[in-house]
């Protein structure tokens, strides 16, 4: 397995501005005062990303009661997220990073395992921004399968 740069809590989040799904840019900096999940994922419109997003959109009031937000990130370009955006009736920001600068800063891009064999992609992660900008939950390697129980654990309803 590759040494990415992991974070953890305490970090600082690292800092990005990229384009939605309507190429509108968004800046982590715009959440500052207010908590944020960030997650990445590998690739809109396929069935573990689907669920995930979808689990994060059945949960989206439950979240947003609790002062949490969420923005999605994938190396897909804008126009692949509003077909996803519009297909799934997803109501919170999907970020388009191509080029995996923000992923890799992150940690959500690199070397993992998959069906046996080392391949380079990205890393299914999950990370719980406070309201001053530092990471106060980080989850690699998530399960799609398992959205709900991590959003309960972040939640504080789960242990």
């Amino acid at each position: 397995m590759t040494d990415n740069q992991r974070l953890s809590p305490g970090d600082t989040a690292p800092d990005f501005t990229l384009p939605d799904a309507d190429g509108k840019d968004v800046a982590l900096s715009d959440y500052r005062g207010r908590k944020v999940i960030v997650y990445f994922y590998p690739a809109a419109s396929t069935p573990g990303c689907t669920k995930q997003a979808c689990d994060f959109r059945d949960n989206l009031a439950e979240l947003a009661g609790a002062g949490i937000e969420v923005i999605g990130i994938s190396p897909d370009k804008p126009a692949k997220l509003v077909k996803f955006r519009d297909a799934e009736k997803l109501t919170f920001p999907l970020l388009s990073d191509p080029d995996r600068t923000v992923l890799t800063a992150w940690g959500a891009f690199g070397e993992k395992m998959m069906y046996g064999k080392t391949v380079t992609g990205v890393i299914r992660s999950t990370f719980l921004v406070d309201e001053a900008g530092k990471i106060e939950v980080a989850q690699y390697n998530v399960k799609a399968a398992h959205t709900t129980t991590k959003i309960e654990r972040i939640l504080g309803k789960r242990k």
